[in-house]
């Protein structure tokens, strides 16, 4: 009882005593418990509750819903940005080493508002997996997906609990710019195949967000050779392990969705070349038929039928229109 008592007591100290008083009566900041709970609930959901809802129904068409949600965190984003920059960054902040405003001054309190309504679009984020799930694209409800949205919100927690500003909050700034892009990118390409067709660029999201890792690491982790403003190295230093985390996740993942899968692509289209069987033509080793839907129809020597499939490709991967695909998924329906 005495050790349980001392635990308790140590925790009431840290919680109540050492955090920052101005946030401690806002909406979730009394204890990481709630948080938590809400993270582990969406983890939940997303990969066992959702896909069991969804087993004996049509996939949800949501284009128009993914318009006005991917517009609203774009706008919620810019605003997050300009708050970040106006209150600090691009006013008075030291990219060196900044210490937290623990004043009520106007400029320290927008800035620790700012912070508060970062934490809270970590949540909005969640609408990206559950739309997954709804659409039934589970493929795209990855384990970096997951993670990468499931620990957000439990992350932000401590520093809008004892740090809302300062040296650390640069993460936010840059992720906040990255998520005007990214956001950007899924509205134009839930507009469909006019749109998605000049969205070449879909790539280099991911290394958009790996470049934003390697510039959060850096900023994070000068303050172990001088940390002459006194800033807590502790969260600075935490929110660098978070980066180099999602860097090599991210670094991952660029390899497998793009590096490999050209090499493999170039592999096939050589073998495609070398059997004189071009994507760009009908497969030469099928009989050509007409008909009355397609006007153009193939029959190979087993009595199989197929639209200008390519040999060792669906017609699916040989004719789609386009999909387009970054580290959380593609937005085809």
């Amino acid at each position: 009882m005495e050790l349980i008592l001392k635990v308790y007591g140590g925790w009431r100290y840290l919680m109540d005593d050492l955090s920052d008083p101005r946030t401690k009566e806002w909406p979730l900041m009394s204890s990481p418990f709630p948080t938590i709970a809400i993270s582990l609930s969406y983890a939940y959901f997303v990969k066992v509750l959702g896909p069991r809802l969804m087993e004996n129904r049509k996939p949800f068409q949501l284009r128009q819903v993914l318009i006005v949600y991917n517009a609203i965190q774009v706008a919620f984003s810019t605003w997050l940005f300009y708050e970040a920059c106006m209150a600090g960054w691009m006013t008075h902040y030291s990219f060196r080493c900044q210490p937290v405003d623990y004043s009520r001054s106007p400029q320290a309190m927008r800035m620790a508002s700012g912070c508060w309504w970062y934490f809270f679009s970590k949540f909005t984020e969640f609408f990206d997996t559950l739309f997954f799930v709804m659409r039934k694209r589970y493929d795209q409800v990855s384990t970096l997906h997951v993670i990468h949205h499931g620990i957000m919100p439990v992350s932000v927690w401590w520093g809008v609990k004892f740090i809302p500003g300062g040296h650390s909050s640069f993460f936010g700034l840059l992720n906040t710019f990255v998520h005007i892009i990214m956001y950007s990118y899924y509205m134009l390409a839930a507009m469909g195949p006019k749109v998605q067709k000049y969205l070449w660029w879909k790539k280099y999201l991911t290394l958009l967000q790996m470049v934003q890792f390697v510039l959060v690491m850096v900023h994070a982790f000068q303050l172990l050779i001088w940390n002459d403003c006194k800033y807590p190295a502790a969260f600075a230093y935490f929110i660098g392990a978070h980066a180099v985390m999602f860097y090599f996740l991210f670094s991952n993942f660029y390899k497998r969705a793009y590096t490999s899968r050209q090499a493999k692509k170039d592999k096939e289209d050589k073998l495609l070349l070398a059997n004189g069987n071009l994507e760009s033509e009908p497969n030469k080793n099928l009989e050509a038929h007409p008909t009355q839907t397609s006007g153009y129809q193939t029959t190979s020597p087993n009595g199989k039928t197929s639209f200008y499939q390519a040999v060792g490709k669906t017609v699916e991967d040989s004719y789609s229109t386009t999909r387009h695909r970054v580290y959380i998924g593609s937005v085809n329906n």
